[in-house]
């Protein structure tokens, strides 16, 4: 990526937790990639991988626990089949992989919000607990996908605050923008994070400005994956 004016930075493995049979947490040391930058929350890098026929390929991951100082970080992974998730899952304490850092970026309004309304899956889900952790304990309506049963498992960064709703997957993503419609109310004063499937996203960001009257820029959205598209 550096052909863009994008760093590329050598990232080492230190560490990896096993959170369920379908997340895996990865320690790394950051190869000073945090060294002149501030983490942001739901600040994303660019990993690379081989998809099998040694042409790289990247997929996108949140960075967590950002730690300038030591110049480490850990990322999460949702476990299926595809090369990035296998790598996850069979790589080993010094494995090295490339990562880059291009585009992440976030700011919250100018004005603190009477609440969030958030909504995602477990491929966000690490998105979306840096956010929690950075709103100071503000009220926040969260809905969350879940394809396994463990997923209802995962942590959650929620307060006294928080209230968490999980939703079984299905097919485009119906049941999760049902939940978040079918809770609806003027929330004009909120602010709305979205990041899961690409229709499913689309859908719910419509659902957050007809049915909570929140404006274009009282939400942030971004798709996470794409239904029918070759995990990797």
């Amino acid at each position: 990526m550096k052909v863009l004016g994008a760093p590329d930075f050598e990232l080492t493995v230190t560490g990896r937790q096993e959170v369920t049979p379908h997340y895996v947490r990865l320690n790394f040391d950051a190869g000073g990639l945090l060294v002149d930058r501030t983490p942001h929350p739901t600040m994303w890098i660019r990993l690379w991988f081989e998809n099998g026929s040694k042409v790289m390929q990247q997929r996108a991951y949140t960075i967590l626990n950002p730690d300038r100082e030591n110049d480490s970080f850990d990322l999460e992974f949702a476990i299926h089949d595809g090369p990035a998730p296998n790598w996850a899952r069979e790589v080993e304490i010094g494995g090295k992989i490339t990562a880059t850092i291009m585009g992440s970026k976030f700011a919250f309004p100018e004005a603190d919000p009477e609440g969030y309304l958030i909504v995602g899956d477990s491929a966000s889900l690490p998105a979306i607990n840096t956010l929690l952790g950075a709103i100071n304990g503000a009220p926040a309506k969260v809905w969350l996908e879940w394809q396994h049963e463990d997923d209802r498992t995962l942590p959650v960064a929620a307060t006294a605050n928080t209230e968490v709703t999980w939703v079984p997957w299905e097919k485009g993503g119906n049941a999760l923008v049902a939940a978040v419609e079918g809770a609806a109310f003027d929330a004009s004063g909120y602010f709305g994070w979205v990041g899961s499937e690409m229709k499913t996203t689309r859908a719910t960001v419509g659902v957050l400005k007809t049915k909570y009257k929140l404006d274009k820029k009282s939400i942030k959205s971004q798709a996470y994956w794409m239904h029918g598209r070759n995990p990797f």
